[in-house]
């Protein structure tokens, strides 16, 4: 264990796996308080006596409104206070836009943006108030370079990554940092779509990465001093041609 986060609380949300569930590891070995947030309570619970004392499980259902915009009071509650909020919560979509299904889309994009966006309203007046914070989204490559077999999950990256850089440049003045992790393809539940053929063959040819390899890169944007804000942060797989 390290002390690079020692005394500070951090939330990530769509913390039961993938991206998120290896944050929660990262930081907390980095002697952070992690509140752990999903829907999925037995997994949560389990995972969080896994990790260890300083791993919280809060149970929220991102896609209802109401709750999301009553996280910080539950999270003050089982921690204490709160320094980071991690939106990381998120799901994918690829496939030509004629075949798509827009039920299917509400759903990725209301997951994507409208709880995102939620999420940082509801823990901004705190942060503000105690003149500290970070707010860092898990972002996409997708976010910054158009993905032609992609293209609403590619659009909403982008809206990310709107709302990253213009809410930075209005809470900075109140020493809360906001910035973007920017990762390319991750061996993640939101590839399970993946057709098998492909998923064997991007392993095979190195052009994925592995969930810890992004929380190495959150760790150390969140370890980087007060007056320094590593505003959007690109990680790609060597074989990633972008």
């Amino acid at each position: 264990m390290t002390d690079l986060m020692k005394g500070k609380v951090a939330a990530i949300t769509g913390a039961a796996s993938g991206i998120g569930l290896e944050c929660a590891r990262s930081l907390h070995t980095a002697g952070a308080t992690v509140v752990l947030i999903d829907r999925a309570k037995d997994k949560l619970e389990a995972l969080c006596k896994e990790i260890g004392r300083g791993a919280l499980p809060l149970v929220i259902d991102l896609l209802d409104g109401k709750k999301v915009s009553g996280m910080l009071p539950r999270i003050l509650e089982v921690a204490g206070g709160l320094d980071i909020l991690h939106a990381n919560a998120g799901a994918y979509i690829g496939g030509p836009v004629v075949y798509g299904d827009p039920d299917a889309w509400d759903r990725m994009l209301n997951l994507n943006i409208n709880a995102a966006f939620r999420s940082v309203h509801a823990v901004l007046p705190h942060m503000i108030a105690q003149k500290s914070g970070d707010i860092l989204f898990t972002s996409s490559i997708a976010g910054v370079v158009p993905v032609a077999w992609e293209p609403i999950y590619t659009a909403s990256k982008f809206a990310v990554q709107a709302f990253v850089h213009s809410t930075r440049r209005q809470v900075a003045q109140h020493g809360v940092r906001v910035g973007a992790v920017l990762p390319g393809p991750v061996v993640t539940a939101l590839l399970d779509d993946w057709p098998k053929a492909k998923m064997e063959e991007a392993l095979a040819n190195g052009s994925l990465m592995q969930p810890n390899e992004v929380a190495d890169a959150v760790l150390f944007m969140l370890s980087r001093p007060r007056n320094v804000t590593v505003r959007d942060l690109v990680i790609l797989p060597n074989s990633v041609d972008l």
